[in-house]
């Protein structure tokens, strides 16, 4: 049996060595039972209306989702078991469905699922999802409001997913490390968890927090909390404490603006 694989699209990948931060989250976790932050899921249900406008606070994750692709079928491509069925996504807080729609229009797709704590933010999802025959075809993508503490551990591993993606999931937990240890047993054995993130560096301090939320306002002041951002090295080190996460990968994606997402060391 393969060992399962990790990795992730870091963006603004450039990182100060003399940052220095614990994986586990400065604030208390507010309940033990969960990773969600109610303040969160309140900022995102203020969003839900917004989440299909390509010049909305949403544009740059509308950009990147083709980048996702391409990272994931370049993971895939290296050897790996082999696959005899469509491959099953599960993608936790999906939000209104931009990667879960065009993960589950793709042919060699055979279900996905797709969970969010938001309301809100399903309904929108759920809604846009009709406009495409293919999406409502029975099996093709199912919507879950529940976060990943309440999604059921599968008994079997042909039950568990090929592809589990995280896509700015992980800097708006209260507790990160709990809540991968939650997201980790969902994965097939062999198959990717692949996460999306910010580092936490001064330079994604000035485009996040005070460009984008201060200055052109871009999305809401209080989207991101820069000190729950983390850096390459931390991720890394997390998940090679992890018996059998053996093949981790990385890379970094900046944004230019007029030249869209950029691949950068």
């Amino acid at each position: 049996m393969q060992s399962t694989k990790s990795l992730w699209l870091l963006r603004d990948c450039r990182t100060f060595p003399k940052i220095v931060r614990h994986f586990q989250t400065t604030k208390p976790h507010r309940d033990p039972h969960t990773s969600i932050d109610p303040s969160e899921v309140t900022h995102f249900n203020a969003l839900a209306s917004t989440w299909w406008d390509p010049h909305g606070p949403s544009r740059l994750l509308h950009l990147m989702n083709p980048l996702r692709h391409d990272f994931i079928g370049s993971c895939r491509a290296a050897p790996s078991r082999n696959q005899e069925r469509g491959l099953r996504y599960l993608d936790i807080g999906c939000g209104g469905g931009i990667f879960a729609e065009s993960a589950a229009r793709l042919a060699t797709t055979a279900h996905v699922t797709a969970i969010d704590p938001s309301s809100e933010v399903l309904d929108i999802a759920k809604y846009h999802s009709r406009r495409d025959p293919i999406l409502m075809e029975p099996g093709r993508l199912s919507y879950q409001n529940v976060s990943i503490e309440g999604l059921k551990i599968p008994d079997k591993d042909e039950e568990r997913y090929d592809v589990v993606t995280l896509f700015e999931v992980i800097e708006h937990v209260t507790n990160p490390s709990a809540f991968l240890d939650q997201v980790l047993p969902h994965v097939h054995p062999g198959g990717w968890l692949i996460l999306s993130t910010i580092a936490r560096t001064w330079t994604s301090w000035l485009t996040t927090k005070f460009i984008a939320e201060d200055v052109i306002r871009l999305v809401p002041k209080g989207t991101h909390e820069w000190e729950k951002f983390i850096n390459e090295p931390e991720m890394r080190a997390w998940f090679t404490r992890r018996n059998g996460w053996t093949d981790i990968r990385s890379m970094g994606v900046v944004y230019i603006p007029g030249l869209g997402w950029k691949e950068v060391p």
